[in-house]
């Protein structure tokens, strides 16, 4: 009981006597928070809980109220559950959601209004929060009510909150629709009167996908929001594009005004602004406007790696023979550092980090246009060298490689 820590632990059955410290590291030993577990279950066949206050007297924080206990019956968890779902249910009916006709319903019919439902909650981000949150809650809690038969009473509005919940996450994202279709689905098929309780592992993490957007047949998707659930529809753009472009700007800092624009549209849209077809038909424009972006590199005759040096090393004004300088200073500088320079470990080392920032120094002194004073200089040395600190791990690995794996 005193001896190990192994944090995934939630049960305990207790069948001899404990007292004093030996109690209270028991139950410790159930009391660790891991993943989405929250508290853990102590099944005591002898009453040992008459020691508990003794021992609390003796062990626990005084700061406390008078009478409080971290040791709680269960039926107190199945109130807090049943005011979680009531809560969840009341946000449905203002949102028109009928829960008691979803869960009634067969399949087909199920699965359709599912889709409604998810539909009606992405109206704005407020509401999308507010739901997830809300059905997070009602997971938390019927999770840690398990292995107790009594949680079976509400796993139809569990499992219900649970796939909308999933759904509304697939939707903002990028990922693999047809795998969490088949989750979905597995989910419904699970007879909800079943006697006993359901154990089931956690949806495992989507993958980082992204999306190729010059892919996209946007005419198609233009006709396909005009016919189909809208909300639904520019939720899954708007998560495309987040996904693409969180990785575009990961590679390429000076990106970060594509992420300026793409937040205030949405909060345009977030303030009602605008509504749900001139925000769709702005993030098809914006879309649009990363393709060029991600094609430019191409037109500059530089790879992304050397795209992302010049962007950084780059001013207003050059001229198209200062320019070309850039170009040139960009792609010796990186073939330098990265054919003798970023060896194994070597952001560990003052030594060697010093010798990254000396050859950074030195060829941005020699290629440089002349244009650039000493107080830009030193700003591109600084500005290059945090980058390549942040992007380059040694012996070939970096966000570039991780990017194109």
């Amino acid at each position: 009981m005193t001896g190990f820590d192994v944090k995934p632990l939630s049960t305990i059955y207790i069948d001899k006597p404990l007292r004093n410290h030996t109690l209270m590291q028991t139950i410790a030993r159930a009391n660790r928070v891991f993943r989405d577990k929250t508290n853990g279950l102590i099944v005591d066949y002898i009453g040992i809980f008459r020691n508990l206050q003794k021992a609390l007297a003796i062990y626990a924080d005084t700061r406390k109220r008078k009478g409080d206990t971290p040791i709680k019956p269960k039926s107190e968890l199945i109130k807090e559950l049943e005011q979680a779902i009531k809560d969840t249910e009341t946000f449905c009916k203002k949102k028109q959601i009928e829960t008691e006709k979803i869960i009634k319903a067969d399949k087909l019919l199920k699965i359709k209004l599912i889709m409604d439902a998810t539909d009606a909650i992405l109206t704005n981000d407020d509401s999308k929060k507010n739901f997830l949150l809300l059905a997070g809650n009602v997971r938390k809690l019927f999770k840690a009510i398990l292995p107790d038969p009594a949680a079976n009473k509400y796993y139809a509005e569990y499992s219900l909150f649970n796939v909308i919940a999933d759904k509304i996450i697939t939707e903002s994202g990028d990922v693999d629709i047809s795998q969490v279709m088949s989750k979905v689905e597995k989910l419904l098929d699970e007879s909800i009167g079943a006697e006993g309780y359901i154990i089931s592992e956690p949806l495992a993490p989507y993958g980082e996908h992204v999306t190729d957007l010059s892919k996209i047949d946007f005419e198609a998707l233009r006709k396909k929001f005009q016919r189909e659930r809208k909300h639904i529809q520019a939720e899954k753009l708007r998560g495309v594009i987040n996904s693409k472009l969180t990785q575009m700007v990961r590679l390429n800092k000076t990106r970060i005004n594509f992420m300026e624009k793409f937040q205030q549209l949405i909060d345009e849209y977030n303030a009602g602004a605008i509504n749900i077809e001139i925000f769709f038909y702005r993030l098809i424009d914006f879309a649009k406007q990363l393709n060029e972006e991600e094609k430019r590199g191409i037109s500059e005759n530089l790879t992304e790696e050397e795209l992302a040096l010049f962007d950084m090393l780059s001013k207003p004004n050059l001229s198209n023979k200062e320019k070309q300088e850039v170009k040139l200073a960009s792609q010796k500088l990186l073939k330098a550092l990265k054919e003798e320079k970023f060896v194994l470990d070597w952001r560990k080392r003052q030594q060697t980090r010093a010798d990254v920032l000396f050859t950074i120094e030195t060829i941005l002194d020699k290629m440089l246009p002349r244009t650039y004073t000493p107080e830009i200089y030193r700003q591109k040395c600084d500005v290059v060298y945090q980058h390549v600190y942040d992007s380059y791990y040694g012996a070939g690995k970096s966000i570039y490689t991780h990017a194109n794996a």
